[in-house]
């Protein structure tokens, strides 16, 4: 059973996070970057005044320990359970404020790491002056990470990494890398592998950007070649990295900021789509007989069956439980809306929904839907191939048997 209402206390959290939003966000964090005439997503800190206003908004939040809000309070995080941490990411999401990113690695470290690894680790990450990628796909081990080659050899207190990853999200920004690599060539391939830390600045760490098809180079290739990094580095147990790597302490995956997100999306693209034909300058197609009004009506319906997925996987969390498949299912549906949202948008701007040249003053919305029709591709590859997400649902969620 799904329980879609907030209880009186769950209530009361949405109204603060709201009125801190609305109260404390500098104003300059309201508009959308595109909006404000600067390139949105990537990786790494803003620059200009939308840096300096996004550190004062992290010094705001951090004073509530929302940076982490899964973290424990030692640690600067808010102690939010799972339900808390969906109110928190759900009303972000519709006020469209930015939410400070904290990597993964700082909740596998709280887990596993020592003592001296919190110090030294954490506390940066809370203010924001590290940036980290992972270090895990290599051209030969994607789907099969196991199967990693990137070997480390023990000289003394060191390991001496070699070896490459590929994928490496933001590695051009970072200056840390999480990775797993391979100590024990001669175990089983879930076995011999550590997890490891490692700065970027090192010697004989090389990144190398993958211009991908929308002209963003936000993947890397990442190649170590005699790469020296502390044993101390190695969190949890050497050659027990395999599980290490599995590990996350902020439970909360119910995707329900990119559900609202994708909401979003849509009405910014329906209220473009009435505005042009209403000008007509000949950038909707909402008047022509053929057009596509019925699919843009499915993608409305789809944006909300979005959202009720992630409602069942917090649902699920909230009682204790784990989302298995269900996590899957949401993952597997939201990459594919994503994908169908942005060929709808190209199909509703005609000739105009092509173009993506941001400074070309006939470009929609800075050419915005063109560049989503082709960063999305990747959507259903990253994160687990949809093919993945199908395998869990029918072994997992449907008892079939495995091919």
């Amino acid at each position: 059973m799904v329980d879609f209402a907030d209880n009186a206390e769950q209530a009361a959290f949405r109204k603060e996070v709201r009125a801190t939003i609305q109260d404390r966000m500098p104003e300059i964090l309201k508009a959308r970057p595109d909006e404000a005439g600067e390139r949105g997503g990537g990786w790494g800190r803003p620059t200009g005044a939308r840096g300096e206003a996004m550190d004062v908004w992290r010094a705001t939040l951090n004073e509530k320990g929302w940076v982490a809000p899964a973290w424990p309070k030692q640690y600067g995080g808010g102690d939010l359970d799972a339900v808390q941490q969906y109110v928190m990411n759900e009303t972000f999401a519709e006020e469209r404020a930015p939410k400070p990113r904290v990597p993964d690695v700082g909740s596998t470290i709280m887990v596993h790491g020592s003592d001296a690894q919190k110090q030294e680790f954490l506390p940066p990450m809370i203010a924001g002056t590290t940036n980290w990628c992972q270090g895990y796909s290599e051209p030969g081990s994607g789907s099969d990470l196991a199967s990693l080659q990137t070997r480390a050899e023990r000289d003394g207190d060191d390991f001496v990494v070699n070896g490459q990853k590929i994928w490496t999200s933001g590695a051009h920004v970072s200056n840390m890398i999480f990775m797993l690599v391979r100590t024990d060539p001669e175990a089983p391939k879930h076995r011999g592998i550590t997890y490891l830390l490692s700065p970027m600045d090192v010697p004989g760490i090389t990144v190398r950007p993958l211009v991908q098809m929308h002209d963003a180079a936000e993947f890397n290739e990442t190649f170590f070649e005699d790469v020296r990094v502390p044993v101390s580095n190695a969190v949890g147990e050497i050659n027990r990295g395999w599980y290490v790597g599995a590990t996350h302490l902020d439970f909360e995956r119910s995707s329900i900021g990119q559900a609202v997100g994708q909401l979003q999306m849509l009405d910014s693209l329906k209220n473009f789509l009435i505005e042009e034909r209403d000008s007509g300058n000949g950038r909707s197609r909402l008047n022509e007989p053929d057009a596509p009004r019925g699919e843009f009506a499915d993608r409305y319906i789809e944006a909300n069956v979005a959202k009720t997925l992630s409602q069942r996987v917090i649902s699920m969390q909230g009682r204790g439980l784990i989302p298995n498949y269900e996590a899957s299912m949401t993952k597997l549906f939201s990459t594919e809306f994503r994908q169908r949202i942005a060929r709808t948008a190209t199909k509703l701007l005609g000739r105009y929904g092509d173009l993506r040249d941001r400074e070309y003053e006939t470009s929609p919305q800075r050419g915005r839907w063109a560049t989503m029709y082709l960063s999305s591709v990747s959507a259903t590859l990253a994160g687990g191939t949809s093919e993945i997400q199908r395998n869990v649902i029918a072994t997992r969620g449907l008892g079939l048997p495995r091919g």
